[in-house]
């Protein structure tokens, strides 16, 4: 057998005094990484399993074990990094993709961490969000150019006939995630929270349980180019359907559910066989144009009688501005943008690392395109990809968002550790796995909890951001880029984002 080339990227350290072989880690890890040794009696670890998810560490009840973090120490010039040289040990031992997980890992500038937000002090006195009104209701969808009221009665009454909206509590949703790539827990626990929080939670390209239909007015429902569960019925439970194009994460290519994760009832809800991988091909095979965009948008629109907003979902890449205007013309009631550090369950690592184009710039150019057309109130834009917190999402309120989606702060929230491991199906918190031992360690009801405490915590932070602000509502936040500067950029990059440097 060849050596093994490439290092363990952690070190599992056991405290010896401290552990009692009580066996705790080596039903917990579905990595393998630990066992038992009847001879010896006691508890052994092969490192170059462990992938980092610490759920030994975090249920071991003396204490003994410790996950630490250890990169590859190979020696290097500037040219080749320890990883670089890693990922080719990888592919000399596999010749297959690399692939990778969740979001970007690469050490590129956050763009929200490089802008500040203004606050009011003697001219445009603050709002104190305890004691007033604070107003964070969103509506999605197209706008008229104006509106006519009616003044026969006693109370003016709206006589324009407004499109379709999706009404949220706050600017903030659960993005894609598909049954199949989670679990069913994580799945309920995000519709759950969905329909408590007065928010929508999106089902992903993989179609929606049985289960959940119930859930369908706090749900949105994805046509992917695998049209996996599309339906006229699946169509009709949801409060929106979305047209996925592309995704952040990976760019211009399709997706890909491993057969292994297709059980009888993933089998069910995406309508294919048991065992067989789920390709999603990277185009959608009727369109290749904005005209066929077109087609597919009105064919969605006829199919829910025009009572329900079309999205498109895109991934930000080089031209997005110009592809965004397309959609609008082409009848879309709401643009996503998913940004360059998107999550996924898997993707091939090279693309994920280096396609596309952050969220920050694609969202400013967006807004700024449309604006300049004169068609910005014809569809809501929803931006995505590594929102990490309440002022990552207020700074992309004031540069032209109408409303975020969250897919990865979601998943920490019910207990992801980011091993970035995703695609193997065996995620020991239960989240990314059909593994029924696995997915029993996901409460739903505790997930949605967690779900609720963490967008309601955003929601109280959002108020007193736009309280420092002098805003008392979204709509005074959205597209007011007065309210941000930025520090530590180039002129260049604060002409494309449209603010100005901090002390102007």
């Amino acid at each position: 057998m060849a050596p093994r080339l490439v290092q363990p990227e952690f070190s599992v350290q056991r405290d010896g005094e401290r552990c009692i072989a009580c066996g705790v880690c080596v039903r917990q890890c579905a990595n393998q990484v630990h066992s038992y040794h009847p001879e010896y009696e006691e508890v052994r670890a092969a490192a170059e399993r462990c992938v980092g998810c610490h759920r030994c560490a975090w249920l071991c009840p003396t204490g003994a074990l410790s996950i630490i973090h250890t990169p590859p120490t190979y020696r290097h010039g500037g040219h080749w990094s320890s990883e670089a040289i890693s990922n080719v040990y990888k592919q000399a031992d596999s010749g297959g993709v690399l692939l990778g997980a969740m979001g970007n890992s690469q050490p590129v500038p956050v763009y929200w961490d490089h802008l500040l937000l203004n606050a009011s002090q003697v001219t445009n006195p603050s709002i104190d969000p305890l004691r007033e009104p604070m107003e964070l209701k969103t509506f999605l969808g197209r706008k008229p150019d104006q509106v006519e009221l009616e003044m026969s009665g006693p109370e003016p009454s709206l006589a324009t006939t407004l499109a379709p909206q999706l009404e949220l509590s706050m600017p903030i949703m659960f993005s894609a995630m598909s049954y199949g790539a989670i679990s069913y827990p994580a799945c309920k626990s995000l519709a759950m929270a969905a329909r408590e929080l007065g928010t929508l939670a999106n089902s992903g390209e993989g179609g929606l349980h049985p289960d959940f239909w119930d859930f369908g007015p706090s749900m949105i429902v994805q046509v992917a180019s695998g049209r996996f569960g599309v339906t006229p019925d699946y169509l009709g439970a949801a409060a929106a359907v979305e047209i996925k194009i592309g995704q952040g994460a990976k760019p211009g290519i399709g997706g890909h559910l491993p057969g292994e994760k297709v059980d009888d009832s993933v089998s069910r809800t995406r309508m294919i066989p048991v065992g067989s991988d789920a390709l999603s091909p990277a185009p959608h095979h009727d369109i290749y144009s904005i005209e066929d965009l077109r087609q597919l948008i009105y064919s969605l629109k006829e199919a829910v009688r025009y009572r329900k907003p079309i999205s498109v979902k895109i991934a930000a890449v080089h031209n997005v501005a110009a592809i965004a205007s397309g959609i609008v013309r082409a009848g879309a009631d709401i643009v996503a943008i998913d940004g360059y550090k998107g999550g996924t369950g898997a993707a091939p690592a090279m693309i994920r690392d280096n396609v596309g184009i952050p969220i920050e710039f694609a969202l400013a150019a967006v807004d700024d395109r449309l604006r300049s057309e004169g068609i910005r109130n014809l569809a809501s834009v929803v931006a995505c990809g590594g929102f990490r917190c309440s002022a990552d999402v207020v700074k992309a309120l004031a540069l032209g968002a109408d409303a975020v989606y969250i897919g990865t702060a979601a998943l920490i929230a019910l207990g992801c550790h980011m091993c970035q491991q995703c695609f193997t199906g065996k995620c020991n918190w239960g989240i990314a796995t059909q593994d029924p031992y696995l997915t029993r360690r996901l409460n739903p009801e505790i997930g949605a909890q967690r779900l609720y405490n963490l967008l309601s915590g955003w929601a109280h932070e959002i108020k007193e951001m736009m309280g420092g602000m002098g805003i008392n509502a979204v709509e005074s936040l959205r597209g007011n880029r007065h309210h941000l500067r930025a520090w530590g950029l180039s002129d260049r990059e604060l002409k494309i984002l449209g603010i100005s440097a901090v002390g102007e």
